[in-house]
């Protein structure tokens, strides 16, 4: 049964992007498998809902999925070409032109029972028009997988290189895939004649689906004895990746050909990670802007100074102005996040907080009594419920 998107956010249909977005984070705090150890349920929930943000998140995803549902998502998938199809077939059902001639060969019902371009479709990831109507084609394509990843805040600002394990089906070692023990010879596949490939047709719809004697290899023989000719071993595997810097909570990191291998030759899927990256202490992160609360002393808050703050780029000398107030902003322009999508850095604020001393020492208390002085009025005048 095809996945609802939608219903797996909790948004209606019409959600705009930041609902969309509110959404998905809401859930993903909840469902992160790090809040969550342990629970094979949280982790499979994380799963889904990101795989529907990663849909309902992008304008283009997004679009193809209302019109076509999931079979729009798939690599190959040729929207211009489908919705000919959808006029063609539609034409056929109403006796119109693009179906049948009259006395022809091919009933209504044929395609009737399609009831979505999931069921028409299927796996097949490529598809075209010939002269005589629709045809598909094209190799199978390994399924993508997902990892969920915790990185610390200041590599996912700094990005970071570093190597993970996962478990997944990977290609057999001994017969690299094709299933037959490399020991004992292979033979031209019968059934396809060696291409590994047959060609189908119902009605004017044309496909290439891979030999279902061969597993789309063309080679037939005795089957492996490490995968039992299934040409596929479960195990860990180790993948080095390189996450760029300024990811954030929920980015989705694509790790080209890493998912499970696909069967006959075909291409292998992608491996996602979707990235946690845990609170700092002091450091927060506003769109590409970082706020950063920062003491300065009594003196350095009335007479102003120079005090040194540490960046993910090293530590800076920042100007504080005489007469700054607890709470007040400083701006550094630069300093902030690295978007990875416009290679642009946001800002960061310094917010100052004054501290003052405990102390019963007379001479320190005289001068906060000089201090006082200097206030005009009462300083709490201006509140008002």
């Amino acid at each position: 049964m095809a996945r609802d998107y939608y219903e797996i956010l909790g948004v209606p249909k019409d959600a705009s992007a930041n609902q969309i977005k509110e959404a998905y984070r809401k859930l993903s705090r909840k469902w992160h498998p790090d809040i969550n150890p342990v629970n094979r349920e949280a982790e499979e929930k994380f799963k889904e809902i990101s795989a529907a943000y990663d849909v309902l998140g992008s304008e283009d995803k997004r679009r193809l999925y209302d019109e076509f549902g999931e079979a729009g998502l798939h690599p190959g998938f040729d929207e211009q070409k489908a919705r000919r199809y959808r006029q063609w077939s539609g034409g056929r059902q109403q006796g119109t032109e693009g179906g049948r001639e009259p006395g022809g060969e091919w009933a209504a019902e044929d395609f009737g029972r399609f009831r979505s371009y999931e069921d028409i479709f299927g796996n097949l990831f490529d598809f075209g028009f010939g002269q005589e109507g629709p045809a598909f084609h094209g190799r199978a394509r390994g399924r993508d997988l997902e990892y969920a990843m915790s990185i610390d805040f200041v590599s996912a600002l700094k990005g970071v290189q570093t190597e993970i394990a996962i478990d997944k089906t990977k290609v057999c070692p001994t017969c690299r895939g094709n299933g037959i023990d490399p020991g004992a010879g292979a033979a031209t596949c019968t059934v396809c004649g060696g291409t590994g490939r047959l060609d189908v047709a119902r009605g004017p719809m044309q496909f290439t689906k891979p030999c279902p004697r061969c597993r789309g290899t063309g080679r037939i023989g005795k089957p492996c004895p490490t995968c039992a000719g299934q040409g596929m071993v479960s195990g860990v595997e180790r993948i080095k990746v390189s996450i760029p810097p300024g990811v954030m909570e929920g980015s989705r990191v694509r790790v080209a050909g890493k998912g499970e291998p696909a069967g006959g030759g075909g291409t292998p899927g992608d491996l996602y990670l979707v990235i946690h990256v845990p609170e700092h202490p002091f450091l927060k992160r506003e769109g590409d802007d970082l706020t950063m609360e920062v003491p300065v002393t009594v003196r350095e808050a009335m007479a102003g100074g120079t005090i040194t703050v540490p960046t993910v780029d090293g530590r800076i000398r920042v100007k504080v102005p005489p007469g700054s107030q607890s709470g007040q902003t400083l701006k550094v322009r630069g300093k902030g996040a690295l978007n990875p999508k416009t290679k642009q850095k946001g800002d960061l604020l310094i917010r100052l907080v004054v501290k003052v001393p405990k102390t019963e020492d007379k001479e320190a208390l005289d001068a906060a009594e000089k201090i006082e002085r200097l206030y005009q009025g009462d300083v709490r005048a201006g509140l008002r419920l």
